[in-house]
């Protein structure tokens, strides 16, 4: 995943699948017209990543409650499409260290130049939906890009020897699996304390309940980020992660 597009695509599958009655598969189509009545939402993106973002969905699929029976299911969709424009920008920050934010949202009723389609399927029904994406690069982000391309593609030329046995070790360990841990804060205590600790004592660390918690790999700590339930599991929604070179150390717990 490397672009906004992408990552979008990626949380809103998981998203309506959860969020949605029947738990609808979000799957890529041909871009097609929608029929009049259709509806959508549009988010403006500042950051590493600019641009206007915006999503039109199928009017018929305002006939059926998918939101929740008994909730208006525009002001439903509003929300649910909001929480997919945030999402992926969580998600082009874990996957690529650019940071972006909506600057702006509001609704819409048509697009301009459509660039990909999905459809929303639910048992025997779907529902078609249209993308808009003019999200690219600050300036800035592409001319840092290129300046780091060249020297590193002017070394694999001198040495593609080297360059290609570096890349061949790292793609032998990329399937190795790593034990990840959640620290949500610590504490230093006297051992007295320890020993005398018991059921029904409390314990306080030393992190607010609104402060990030740490995803810790080996003794490193590579992604920092808001807990939330995942079909009644603990998860982690990423907000900050460590830079690439960072998260390569934690492998050192192999050895």
């Amino acid at each position: 995943m490397k672009t906004y597009g992408e990552g979008w695509a990626s949380v809103a599958a998981a998203l309506f699948s959860q969020a949605l009655a029947g738990e609808p598969e979000l799957v890529e189509a041909l871009a097609v017209p929608l029929p009049p009545g259709a509806f959508g939402f549009a988010a403006d993106l500042a950051g590493d990543a600019q641009g206007r973002f915006a999503v039109l969905v199928e009017g018929a699929a305002l006939e059926t409650p998918l939101v929740g029976e008994g909730v208006d299911q525009r002001s439903g969709w509003k929300e649910l499409l909001r929480e997919t424009f945030d999402a992926a920008c969580g998600e082009l920050l874990a996957r690529t260290g650019k940071k972006c934010q909506v600057a702006a949202f509001e609704e819409i009723t048509e697009l301009k130049k459509p660039a990909r389609a999905f459809h929303l399927r639910s048992g025997d029904r779907a529902w078609t939906l249209l993308v808009e994406d003019e999200v690219r690069m600050a300036e800035a982000e592409r001319a840092a890009a290129a300046a780091n391309a060249a020297p590193e593609a002017a070394a694999a030329t001198t040495n593609p020897a080297a360059t290609a046995a570096l890349s061949s070790g790292l793609e032998l360990l990329l399937d190795v699996e790593l034990e990840a841990t959640l620290r949500f804060g610590s504490r230093e205590m006297p051992l007295g304390d320890i020993l005398e600790l018991g059921p029904g004592d409390v314990v306080e660390l030393d992190r607010h309940v609104s402060d990030p918690v740490d995803l810790i790999v080996g003794d490193k700590i590579v992604a920092r980020g808001d807990v939330v339930l995942v079909n009644g599991n603990f998860a982690l929604r990423v907000t900050e992660v460590a830079a690439p070179r960072k998260r390569l150390e934690s492998i050192r717990c192999l050895f």
